[in-house]
């Protein structure tokens, strides 16, 4: 019997070739293929007489054969054909090119459809090489796919009008009746057809409203699978201490947002299975201080904390910044790096085993396996390490008696809260949407090269009262095929150094150095021994120099908006008035003018959102999520919200969908896990 899960060679007409053909779009199965959606349509519901139809713009045009021409030898290689083509009241003549076999399939005085582009005058209208579809009222749109080479949506249309043939059906719908009814859903049959042909515009939307409720059912669904499965899980206990000691360490008072937070967390904390939190705030809302308060709270419960960053330069800045927080309170902060001598990483391991240490602040190097935790207790880590299955298993073996630790998890992307559900559906979430008091924002402006030099004088003013600054380049060198007009960040220390920065110390700093080199320069920027520091995306993440006023990005259209807010970043972070500076040729950029008009991280994500489209903005694949194959993450979230709503009322009332008529809910929410590999 024929099912979803059914080879797709099984199909008539796919034999071994075309399945590999198949396999590169991903399509392996019937199923798979029934998936596979279609891009855009080509719309012959309002076919147009062929004197009104519009010059040079895709249009369907109903026409009966009325003569054909035969095979015109143009060149060696290049045949041409000619047709004549009628709708009662004028004529059309239609070109094809090497098309033999296209036009032997035209019968004369038949009737069909042709799609293309018209050109010609009033008195001969004309159209070069069109698609060709039977005159069928009842199939007034065509599908399109995505497309590899030795496939067209022909060809795959036909595929699928099979698979639907052979797939019974009265096959179980994974969604709920309860749940189709309630948010007005047609069946999953239904969608699947219409969705490829639909008869109708009212009959695609329905198809397509099902299909992506579907998809954010099934992934709200296996978050929240994957969420109680956590809650099982054996944390490390700890009991509630008193924290004023805590907030007497630094001068300054918490914002709402991160008192907030940092109740979240400990109530967490008390739990017996272990947090997973998303603590996710703008740039400079203060995050560092919630995870110093949570390492606080182990630390006094007798665990260690682990924080991990994702590269040196701010594994060392954070444990800088962490023992001087807090000295003097008897918690011991370490750092752990992959570039450490090896006698300095065997002291330190040995210090981790011992207990001797309660904050270790490290990379990648803490998982390895040669580093013991006498009792790990919680582990904070940023979005770019995000912990998957064999990270968690790898903590937890680090952990007493196998238990997991409690994970915080820092974003410094903004984006809304409905989409952080989704993209972080199994962690909870905390928002620090306040910034802390002083912090100016940073005026930020868009300029032509022309205006270069008056930019450096503009910071060579400022360094002049003391302060410091960043120059950003889009390369690291330059190699023989760069594009003319790009800077490189060794070249334009070289050149600033010599001419528009002669007199001032200006260091340089990027990925290829080695990281001695990396924290040597940010040790000597940081001490203000270098005024102007060149240098590249490198400095992105979390690196802290409050007397660095001003920023100059070159090049500036190369960058993400998110990333130009993240480099902005580094500027303002003292209380001095700091600002940006946006070098690009394309001035009229709605993207850079957009970065201009607000400091507000969460408007800019929005804001890049719509221009460059979802794709993969939130790395859902570095997430261990599904790509989505049909909803969207920012047209869709009204939607999102309805299935992330439906998802938990399944989920409370069947934590395991072992009820029978959630049998194919959770066949498919388990295929779900299995490739996301969760």
């Amino acid at each position: 019997m024929v099912s979803l899960s059914t080879n797709i060679q099984f199909l008539k007409g796919v034999g071994e070739q075309r399945a590999k053909r198949y396999a590169r779009l991903g399509v392996q199965t019937i199923g798979d293929l029934l998936e596979y959606y279609p891009r855009d349509y080509i719309d012959c519901s309002h076919p147009s007489a062929i004197l009104s139809a519009p010059y040079d713009q895709p249009c369907a045009i109903r026409a009966r054969v009325a003569a054909k021409s035969g095979e015109q030898r143009i060149r060696k290689g290049l045949s041409l054909f000619k047709v004549l083509v009628t709708d009662g009241q004028s004529d059309l003549l239609i070109t094809f090119f090497n098309a033999k076999f296209t036009v032997a399939s035209l019968k004369e005085e038949e009737t069909y459809l042709f799609y293309g582009r018209v050109a010609g005058r009033i008195g001969r209208r004309e159209m070069a090489s069109p698609q060709i579809f039977p005159d069928d009222p009842s199939l007034p749109f065509s599908p399109v796919y995505p497309l590899t080479e030795g496939l067209s949506s022909k060809i795959i249309a036909a595929n699928v009008r099979q698979a639907l043939s052979l797939i019974p059906a009265q096959q179980a719908d994974p969604l709920p009746r309860q749940i189709r009814e309630a948010n007005r859903l047609c069946a999953r049959r239904e969608a699947l057809e219409q969705i490829h042909f639909p008869s109708n515009a009212q009959s695609l939307a329905q198809a397509r409203r099902r299909l992506i409720f579907e998809e954010l059912f099934g992934l709200h669904l296996a978050l929240g699978k994957t969420r109680e499965k956590a809650k099982r899980e054996l944390s490390a206990p700890m009991k509630p201490v008193a924290m004023e000691p805590f907030y007497r360490l630094f001068p300054f008072s918490l914002t709402g947002a991160q008192q907030r937070a940092i109740r979240d967390c400990l109530a967490d904390l008390c739990r017996p299975s272990p947090m997973n939190r998303l603590l996710q705030g703008d740039v400079g809302s203060g995050k560092t201080m919630v995870a110093a308060a949570c390492a606080y709270f182990a630390a006094q419960n007798g665990y260690q904390t682990a924080m991990m960053a994702p590269t040196e330069i701010l594994a060392s800045q954070h444990f800088q910044t962490w023992s001087r927080l807090f000295s003097g309170t008897g918690i011991a902060v370490g750092l752990l790096t992959g570039s450490m001598p090896a006698a300095a990483k065997r002291e330190t391991q040995e210090k981790i085993a011992s207990g001797q240490l309660q904050v270790i602040v490290g990379t990648h190097a803490l998982l390895q396996s040669q580093v013991s935790f006498h009792r790990l207790g919680l582990a904070v880590t940023d979005e770019q390490h995000r912990f998957g299955v064999a990270q968690r298993l790898a903590l937890s073996q680090k952990t007493p008696c196998g238990r997991y630790p409690h994970v915080l998890v820092m974003s410094a992307t903004p984006i809304p809260r409905t989409l952080a559900l989704l993209v972080y559906g199994d962690l909870d979430l905390s928002i620090l949407d306040e910034l802390p008091k002083g912090r100016q924002p940073v005026k930020t402006y868009l300029i032509d090269p022309g205006k270069r030099e008056r930019a450096y004088r503009f910071i060579r003013s400022h360094l002049d009262q003391g302060r410091q600054a960043y120059i950003v380049c889009p390369l690291v060198d330059t190699a023989e095929n760069t594009p003319a007009g790009l800077e490189s960040a060794v070249r334009e220390a070289q050149r600033l150094a010599a001419d528009s920065f002669a007199g001032y110390s200006v260091g340089i700093l990027h990925g290829r150095m080695k990281p001695a080199e990396k924290e040597q320069v940010m040790a000597r920027f940081h001490a203000g021994e270098l005024q102007l520091l060149v240098t590249t995306t490198v400095i992105e993440v979390g690196v802290d120099v409050p007397n660095a006023t001003i920023m100059l990005v070159q090049n500036a259209e190369r960058f993400g908006l998110s990333q130009l807010h993240q480099l902005r970043g580094r500027v303002g972070r003292g209380g001095a008035e700091s600002f940006c500076i946006l070098v690009s040729e394309h001035t009229g950029s709605p993207r850079l003018q957009a970065i201009c008009r607000t400091n507000d991280g969460f408007r800019i994500a929005e804001e890049d959102l719509k221009l460059r489209g979802p794709g993969d903005f939130f790395g859902l694949r570095q997430h261990g999520l599904p790509a989505m194959k049909i909803a969207g993450l920012l047209e869709d979230v009204a939607l999102a919200d309805q299935a992330r709503a439906a998802a938990l009322s399944v989920l409370a009332s069947d934590p395991d969908l072992q009820l029978p008529e959630h049998a194919a809910l959770r066949a498919q929410t388990d295929r779900m896990l299995e490739t996301a590999g969760a």
